[in-house]
Order: C-alpha cells, then structure tokens, then sequence
C-alpha cells in the first residue's frame, strides 16, 4: 500500500525548500497556504465556470500560483533553478483585465457574491487572493521576500478574479459560464 504521509509535521513543523523547518504557523507557511487556497478556490471557479476559455485561463495562473509557492519556501534565492516571476506574467494578468473587462459593465455600487456559482467562485477567489497578498505583504516587511513581483502578481490577479466575478455574473452572458 502506498504511503500518503511522512508523520513529519506531527510535530507542528513543517519543512522549507532546502535544509530548514519551522512552525507550521510560520508567516512563510501562512502565505503558502494562503496561496494554495487560492490556486484551489480558482480551480472551484474553472470548474464551474465550464467555459474553455476561462479554463485555459484559470490553468495558467494556477501554475504560476505553483511557482509562487515555491519561491515563498526557499530557504535561499537560487535563480538558476527556481527563477522569480517574469514582469511579463503581470502585464499577461493585466492585459487579461482589459480584455474581459472591455465586455462588462462596471458595477455602479458595491456587488453581492452569488449572481451565479461561477461568479460566487471567482469572488472567493478574489477575498482568498487578497489574503495572500497581505501574507506576502508582511513577509516583505520582515525582509523574507526576494521576488520583485510577486506581490503587484496578486494585486493583479485579485483585480482579474473580481472582473471574472462580475463577468460570469449574469447568466444570460454568453460567455458567462454554463453553470449557473
């Protein structure tokens, strides 16, 4: 029977990408895991939205969420072999706000999650993102964050998952998604 399991962490810690451990309440572990629920809040969003796509879409950030994740348990920057993000995966993020924003119509007030399960996905998505924003956020402030763009890489993609929430939103839309 395969294992699933180390028993590592049942002492409360958990391992880093190289030699350390530290608590699984570390603000590295915490921004980790604030991005990995945001890779998997966005795979409920792709999985909803059941539009090709968005699919491709969703697939592309979730791997650059993998890489992220990554560059947060270093131990020591080693950018031969786990290299930073490229600015141009922020201004690919960007030019995906353009594109999905130029076919909505900007809310003229607040909006309330839910219109469809899509856009309900995509919107905890956004609140999850946001989360591992100010996660990475105070990494930086502790001076343990050596990328240059991971944080405006999560202020953009919290700014596409709220155009993609208000995109899937209206279930007579097209292209919204199917399953509303």
């Amino acid at each position: 029977m395969k294992k699933f399991y180390t028993s590592e962490g049942d002492d409360g810690t958990t391992g880093l990408l190289g030699e350390e451990r530290v608590p699984k309440n570390h603000p590295r572990i915490q921004a980790v895991g604030a991005v990995d629920e945001a890779s998997a809040a966005l795979g409920l969003a792709r999985a909803q939205a059941g539009n090709p796509d968005l699919n491709v879409l969703v697939k592309n950030i979730q791997e650059d969420l993998y890489q992220i994740m990554t560059l947060l348990v270093l131990v020591k920057p080693n950018p031969e072999k786990f290299p930073d993000l490229k600015k141009s995966q922020v201004l690919w993020l960007e030019e995906k706000i353009e594109q999905y924003g130029d076919v909505i119509e900007p809310p003229s007030g607040f909006i309330l999650p839910g219109e469809t399960v899509p856009s309900a996905a995509f919107g905890l998505a956004r609140t999850i993102v946001r989360r591992a924003e100010r996660s990475v956020i105070q990494l930086d402030e502790d001076g343990n964050l050596e990328s240059e763009t991971i944080l405006s890489y999560l202020n953009r993609l919290s700014s596409l998952c709220f155009i993609l929430e208000l995109y899937t939103s209206d279930p007579n839309h097209p292209q919204a998604g199917k399953n509303s």
